[in-house]
């Protein structure tokens, strides 16, 4: 069976009666991917799709299914890449984004039962170890001095200028990562979220970089989250994809986070309105982003165990599952979706079971304290392009812009935090 006949056997086995599984990929999805989760609501609760050109497999849009399979893994459902066949067989394009985004590695989020427990460990301990108080005073003060180079100009891109460099430049501090290095690691972390087209080789640049700072932290340890990871035990083949994996949860998702809440913030009255008065906390923005605009859209690839199904839905094995968290927490079978859910922390931004995100409140100091430095040091906010002319990065794995262009009063003083 070759790559472009997949889908036709598939539909043949999986009883699938659309012509071609909708995409989750390309300019129309970019631009509105709620238009197909609602198609795809219309055909289950887990649909066929499109992951990426010639890459087949399943997609959870509704709240229920994808707390269904994050609950259900690893007792129905693996996150074992080998599981997949046509991974396995040879018959995925060359190349491919997905496959980048998608294939075995040696970290946490791609194990189960003992192998995930251990490497999980190793994080959750490590991340423990980070004092919150000093993160805090590290992201205000790399936001203060982002910030001061642009204050004087009055427009400013908040994307390639703040959001983007801001968790870069955090997460080298926490890594211990010299800044070279940790430019090369981030770069190429932004490039496979994007779907580059040259994914197999920023796969590789990552790699390499990534092994390299395992290597100079074995030589040189110092208190910081790759010398913690190292004290764990974890080898150099560990090392290289669970600082991969950390580093590449921990920026392009944050920097997502951020200028989702700043778009919010700009653009929607009920934020622009009271924030600056200081009636609505900015942590109520983070909640609305997390919910209708959480920075991961689509991930968390599945394997069935043995034949499974989900409401009537066959779920054929050797085909991967994904979690539609954006779909999910705006599945319009949920109460009150369309209200603001200030302090309601029942979405699935941060996923959840045994492969939830071990941080989530590390990702809030980082956006919540980029958000506070913002609003405090850009008087008078505001976007400086009709909202219609911003355009959204590659939608499929993740939920971003590529630009903020915004206005504001040049030369703002520095004011004290607002909580």
């Amino acid at each position: 069976m070759t790559a472009h006949t997949e889908p036709d056997a598939w539909q043949s086995q999986a009883g699938v009666r659309e012509a071609r599984p909708l995409p989750i990929h390309g300019g129309a999805f970019n631009a509105d991917p709620h238009a197909t989760y609602q198609q795809l609501r219309s055909q289950g609760p887990i649909a066929p799709v499109e992951i990426s050109p010639g890459v087949y497999g399943y997609l959870a849009v509704t709240y229920r299914a994808a707390l269904y399979l994050l609950q259900n893994t690893p007792a129905r459902f693996s996150k074992d890449p080998r599981r997949w066949e046509a991974l396995r067989s040879g018959r995925l394009p060359a190349g491919s984004p997905a496959v980048m985004m998608m294939q075995p590695r040696d970290n946490a989020l791609w194990k189960d039962g003992p192998e995930h427990a251990r490497l999980r460990r190793a994080i959750t301990t490590s991340l423990a170890r980070v004092d919150t108080h000093s993160l805090a005073a590290s992201v205000g003060r790399i936001a203060d001095q982002l910030i001061s180079g642009f204050a004087a100009d009055g427009q400013a891109d908040l994307v390639s200028q703040y959001a983007d460099p801001l968790p870069m430049l955090t997460m080298i501090e926490m890594f211990g990562c010299p800044p070279a290095l940790g430019q090369r690691i981030v770069v190429a972390v932004a490039r496979l979220f994007d779907t580059d087209s040259d994914a197999a080789q920023a796969n590789a640049e990552l790699e390499a970089a990534c092994l390299e700072l395992a290597h100079l932290k074995r030589l040189r340890p110092g208190r910081d989250v790759t010398t913690h990871l190292i004290a764990a035990g974890l080898t150099d083949a560990e090392m290289i994809q669970t600082i991969l994996l950390l580093i590449g949860a921990g920026s392009t998702p944050s920097s997502n986070l951020i200028t989702n809440a700043l778009r919010l913030i700009i653009t929607d009255t009920r934020f622009a309105g009271t924030v600056h008065t200081g009636v609505k906390p900015l942590a109520d923005a983070l909640d609305e982003v997390l919910w209708h605009m959480p920075p991961v859209s689509n991930y968390s690839p599945l394997y069935t165990i043995g034949e499974q199904s989900y409401e009537g839905v066959h779920l054929q094995p050797g085909f991967p599952v994904l979690v539609s968290f954006a779909a999910a927490n705006g599945d319009p079978s949920l109460p009150f979706t369309a209200g603001v859910r200030a302090g309601n922390r029942g979405h699935l931004a941060f996923s959840a079971g045994v492969h939830a995100c071990p941080a989530p409140d590390l990702a809030r100091i980082i956006s919540e304290t980029a958000l506070e430095r913002a609003v405090d040091r850009l008087t008078g906010l505001v976007l400086a392009v009709d909202p219609r002319e911003l355009t959204a990065r590659p939608a499929t794995f993740h939920a971003g812009l590529t630009a903020l262009p915004v206005r504001f009063q040049p030369d703002s003083p520095i004011h004290t935090n607002r909580r």
